[in-house]
């Protein structure tokens, strides 16, 4: 996960600036430590900071065309490239990078290439021939955008806002699933599924069909040049995640460098429920599980920390992000720079507890669409920021773009928590992966009930918080 900031029609184009550009893209280091890139073309600067994980040795950003006409600064992974490298024959690529695609795309489609991409993604693209300009945030937004606007008119996109806060008049979060193109000065919906109008789907459920779709998300995410895991909770989410990625692992283009035993992760507090039943699925799967412990006392001695990278003050968010923010920490000290992840999963399948209480199955999939489209100012933004403070990846499955179709052309019906028939929440989900004869998980984990990430660390965490915040209000 790496860290980009971009200036566009900036008026003041002296060396000074160009040192303050830099200054504050050193701000975004924690996300990119392997290398920095800078490229300016009169007043335009796109810069990067990189974390390797496809092409360490060359796929340096910012990346080109072939006459480096056009620049790209791009962060994220695009599962695609190697599909897409067929369709670009008559190009000549310079780096094994994924993400060089993008600037061969423009070339060969214009602006209209966004949806071509399947992966996470922000990028910004300087066509330096007529100085235009594009920028764009994957479909659901699990790699974080913001854009700004200068008081001399410029434009400023980065991937976090402290890059971007001391330097602009105001500045926004960039919507997922849209495109910015500095021809007509506006933003521009490219995301257009199905689902997004909130119809009500009719398709059938068929569990071999969802359970594929699944396989499939885990597999393309196992696309790395550098060590990787997986973050286990022991809970339904990242159990599927872990054990699917178990299954296929021998067949992987990383198993040939990385081997074939996956390694897993898990913090809590000593005695908390996460580490037993993450300790469990590990000892099924056959792991090399990796078992971090916390102190409500590191926990409230890391909140600043927490709070600065992650950028948001909601109550949730911080709560859950503090054990994800120190068990990266952990994970990068052992070397791995990429992790699987298993967010996303309650907004699809109507997961939440709350869900019991919907009352017909219309209301129930508008309330998933809505959770989903919202993802980018909570887990998302967690699990994103959490990890790259420490210079770690986190990818998330769940959040495919192929299986969101999927999942969410299912009839709702199929997602109604119905206790007469034995539906718990995420029944679908539990229903596919419930194998006789070649099962995914032990039946007690794939029917776990759920628990809040930072309640499964352990319940004393969330006490412990909030006698933190008594004293504070008394003092």
């Amino acid at each position: 996960m790496c860290g980009i900031l971009a200036v566009l029609g900036i008026t003041d184009n002296s060396q000074a600036k160009r040192s303050r550009i830099i200054e504050l893209s050193r701000r975004l280091r924690h996300r990119g430590p392997d290398w920095s890139g800078l490229h300016c073309h009169e007043d335009c600067y796109l810069a990067h900071q990189r974390l390797a994980i496809v092409d360490p040795a060359s796929g340096d950003q910012p990346l080109y065309n072939e006459d480096k006409t056009v620049a790209v600064t791009v962060n994220g992974e695009i599962y695609n490239h190697k599909e897409l490298r067929e369709k670009l024959k008559s190009h000549q690529f310079r780096t094994g990078s994924d993400c060089e695609v993008i600037a061969h795309l423009y070339e060969e489609y214009g602006e209209d290439f966004v949806d071509m991409l399947d992966g996470m993604f922000s990028f910004v693209l300087l066509d330096t021939r007529d100085k235009s300009f594009i920028a764009a945030r994957d479909a659901i937004g699990i790699t974080p955008l913001y854009i700004g606007w200068g008081l001399d008119g410029s434009v400023w996109f980065a991937s976090e806002m402290k890059a971007l806060s001391d330097d602009c008049e105001r500045f926004m979060s960039f919507l997922p699933g849209h495109i910015y193109s500095s021809k007509t000065g506006e933003l521009r919906r490219w995301y257009n599924p199905p689902w997004y109008s909130e119809h009500i789907p009719s398709a059938p459920y068929d569990s071999l069909v969802l359970r594929k779709a699944f396989e499939k998300a885990v597999v393309k995410r196992l696309m790395t040049d550098v060590p990787f895991g997986v973050l286990l909770s022991g809970g339904l989410d990242s159990s599927l995640v872990a054990s699917v990625a178990s299954r296929y692992m021998k067949d992987s283009e990383a198993a040939c460098q990385w081997g074939t035993q996956l390694h897993t992760f898990c913090i809590g507090l000593k005695g908390s429920p996460d580490l037993k039943a993450a300790r469990e699925v590990a000892d099924y799967l056959g792991t090399r599980h990796h078992e971090f412990y916390f102190t409500v006392q590191e926990g409230l001695d890391a909140l600043e920390e927490v709070i600065y990278h992650i950028e948001t003050y909601d109550v949730t968010t911080i709560r859950a992000s503090t054990p994800m923010f120190l068990m990266s920490r952990k994970i990068k000290s052992l070397g791995v720079k990429m992790v699987l992840s298993g967010e996303g999963s309650d907004e699809i399948f109507g997961g939440y507890l709350y869900f019991h209480k919907a009352p017909n199955k219309e209301e129930l999939h508008q309330e998933t669409c809505s959770k989903i489209k919202a993802l980018h100012l909570y887990d998302c933004l967690r699990a994103n920021k959490s990890t790259s403070a420490w210079g770690v990846e986190a990818r998330v499955p769940f959040l495919d773009k192929e299986f969101i179709n999927v999942a969410m052309s299912i009839d709702p019906e199929w997602k109604m928590i119905r206790p007469d028939l034995g539906r718990i929440e995420k029944w679908i989900l539990r229903n596919a992966f419930d194998d006789e004869h070649n099962p995914y998980l032990p039946k007690h984990i794939l029917y776990r009930q759920k628990e809040q990430f930072s309640d499964g660390v352990g319940y004393s965490w969330i006490d412990g918080l909030k006698d933190h915040a008594n004293q504070q209000m008394q003092c």
